[in-house]
């Protein structure tokens, strides 16, 4: 379990569960719409905000969620990771875990890079919430997207370049204030999961906290 739990908040009286959760920058989007939040991952996330379990995320159960997120590791997708020669070292955990989501028959949510072989439901960038950085990412869901518009991006000159993600400034600026510059590496800001959450929830007939 993480030693730093946030109170449960379940106002909407859901549960979600993510898997590949890293530290928890989608976890906390989650929480902030309202979810009671579960976090899964293979590495120890001693930062992470919620209840934590270190397992495999390819077979931790997930039965009693009423939605399953999933942040497969991006590397064999990646355009970084391609051009530094080394995609091959980095195996496709994408296919078998969607596999494994349409077999359990719970909502679920998968996120990666743009590159990832995804169907685009949603593709997010930070400057769509008032984030000043730029850091697209798409999110494919059981319910085939749709809801509210969100606005385009702006890539304005004021953002913080892709190479300061490792950079204090950079955590902050997507809204994870409480990871270390370098868990934040890998993190994907809260504003992208609760505006996705509050899709989620408008198909249940539900508002967002």
């Amino acid at each position: 379990m993480s030693g730093r739990v946030l109170p449960l908040r379940r106002p909407n009286g859901l549960r979600v569960l993510d898997l590949c959760c890293g530290a928890g920058g989608l976890s906390m989007g989650y929480y902030l719409a309202g979810f009671d939040v579960t976090g899964v991952d293979i590495a120890p996330q001693p930062n992470y905000p919620f209840p934590f379990h270190q397992a495999d995320a390819l077979t931790f159960p997930l039965d009693g969620f009423d939605l399953v997120h999933a942040s497969w590791p991006c590397e064999h997708f990646a355009k970084v990771t391609a051009w530094r020669g080394n995609r091959d070292h980095h195996p496709d955990l994408l296919t078998p875990g969607r596999e494994r989501l349409l077999e359990a028959g719970v909502p679920w949510v998968i996120e990666n890079v743009p590159e990832a072989p995804l169907r685009p439901d949603y593709l997010l960038c930070g400057t769509q919430f008032g984030l000043s950085v730029r850091r697209h990412r798409i999110f494919e869901t059981s319910w085939g997207g749709g809801g509210d518009l969100v606005a385009p991006c702006w890539h304005h000159k004021g953002l913080l370049p892709f190479e300061h993600k490792g950079e204090r400034a950079y955590a902050d600026a997507m809204g994870c204030t409480w990871m270390t510059s370098i868990e934040a590496r890998k993190a994907v800001p809260p504003a992208y999961a609760r505006w996705v959450a509050a899709q989620f929830l408008a198909l249940e007939g539900r508002t967002v906290a």
